[in-house]
C-alpha cells in the first residue's frame, strides 16, 4: 500500500482514473468515488477531495462532509493489523466499555501494539451479538473477546501480513 504526496500530479492522475469510471455511470458519486479510492490506498489521502469535488462538480466542502460523516471512511492510513471493537449496545451489555478501556491500557503500555494495531477502531455492531464483546482483528471476526485473545489474534495476523 503506498502513501501518495498529496500534491504529487501521480496523486491526481490516479484519483481521477478511479473517480472518473464511476461519476460517468452513477448518480450522486460522492460516496462510492470516496471508497473506491480508500479500496485503492487503504485511505483516502490528501489532496483526494478537490480532486474529487472537481470531477463530480462540487465543492471541496461537499465532498469533505461526506468523508468526515462516514466512519469507515479513514483520512489516514490504517495500522497494520486493525483492530476494531464492538460499541454497539449488547457488546456493551456485557463489557464491551471495561474491554476498550482494557485494550486502551495495554496498547499505551506496549508502543509496538499499539503502532500495529491501532488504539481505537470502534465499529458499531458486527452481528455477533450473542458472544459478546466482539472485536475484528485485522477483517477476522472474533467472539467473547478479551485483551489475551486480541493480544493472540494479533500474533496471527501479523504472520498473515508478514506474507
Amino acid at each position: 500500500m503506498t502513501h501518495p504526496d498529496s500534491d504529487s500530479p501521480g496523486l491526481r492522475q490516479t484519483i481521477l482514473s478511479l473517480a472518473e469510471p464511476i461519476v460517468a455511470t452513477e448518480a450522486g458519486p460522492v460516496l462510492l468515488c470516496l471508497q473506491k479510492v480508500q479500496a485503492h490506498y487503504g485511505y483516502v489521502p490528501e489532496g483526494s477531495v478537490s480532486v474529487i469535488a472537481e470531477v463530480c462538480n462540487l465543492t471541496r466542502a461537499d465532498v469533505h462532509g461526506v468523508l468526515s460523516y462516514y466512519s469507515d471512511l479513514r483520512k489516514t492510513p490504517p495500522p497494520r493489523v486493525p483492530v476494531r471493537l464492538c460499541a454497539a449496545e449488547a457488546c456493551q451489555a456485557v463489557g464491551g466499555r471495561a474491554l476498550a478501556k482494557a485494550w486502551r491500557q495495554a496498547c499505551e503500555s506496549d508502543p509496538e501494539l499499539a503502532e500495529d494495531t491501532g488504539i481505537d477502531e470502534p465499529v458499531f455492531c458486527l452481528g455477533n451479538c450473542a458472544l459478546g464483546p466482539a472485536a475484528l482483528v485485522n477483517d477476522e471476526l472474533l467472539g467473547c473477546a478479551d485483551v489475551d485473545r486480541l493480544k493472540a489474534a494479533v500474533v496471527i495476523a501479523r504472520s498473515k501480513v508478514a506474507l
